[in-house]
């Protein structure tokens, strides 16, 4: 018996692990509508990186909100749709990271989760998660690559401290199905048999398909 059509197809992973060329080759792929970050219209990003600690709440809860209204838009469509990071990603990494570096106070934290936990309870998990595994050696090399100003002056702790809180989050992910791609040895980006093995991963996991 055919599985029921896929809504909502979401792709994780640490920055500069190919969240969005990987979501903008799926779409491709399966006809899904894509849903990527928008991080050029982001009103706190730039801000945050120059000053980490004034910013980091304003920023969590306009992650929050964007993603929070993107579930619900795709809930409420007919199209597939794949998207570009998680809210998970936010309340699990991104969050307590701030706050574990002291960069969110404890009753910034505290009301932010309260406020995501809530929230978590009127959406439903995606149908499929696709987690980009990385080491921070690969991150790096991908960051330096695609050149974004605001990006230069990531450390390597705070991403190696990303890292951390993500492979806690996955290795605890039990809300639906996951997939899990390791792009130091997948390069899915340049090589074409990388990528067919990724399709051929959603085929088996969605449609059933070997």
């Amino acid at each position: 018996m055919p599985k029921p059509k896929p809504k909502h197809i979401a792709v994780a992973g640490n920055i500069g692990a190919g969240k969005t060329t990987l979501t903008n080759m799926l779409a491709k792929q399966y006809k899904w509508k894509p849903h990527y970050e928008d991080v050029d219209h982001n009103p706190y990003l730039v801000d945050f990186y120059e000053d980490m600690h004034r910013w980091s709440f304003n920023l969590q809860i306009y992650f929050l909100n964007s993603r929070i209204s993107q579930l619900t838009t795709i809930r409420g469509g007919k199209d597939t749709v794949i998207q570009d990071r998680t809210v998970y990603e936010d309340a699990y990494i991104f969050a307590p990271n701030l706050y574990e570096m002291g960069l969110m106070t404890h009753r910034d934290f505290e009301n932010y989760f309260s406020f995501f936990k809530t929230l978590k309870t009127l959406t439903s998990p995606p149908d499929l998660l696709i987690y980009l595994k990385a080491t921070v050696p690969a991150l790096v090399d991908r960051i330096q690559k695609r050149g974004r100003e605001y990006e230069e002056n990531i450390r390597l702790d705070y991403l190696k401290r990303l890292n951390g809180l993500y492979e806690k989050w996955i290795s605890e992910y039990h809300d639906g199905p996951l997939l899990i791609i390791d792009v130091d040895q997948n390069n899915f980006a340049e090589k074409e048999e990388d990528f067919a093995e990724i399709v051929k991963r959603i085929d088996a996991e969605l449609f059933g398909l070997f």
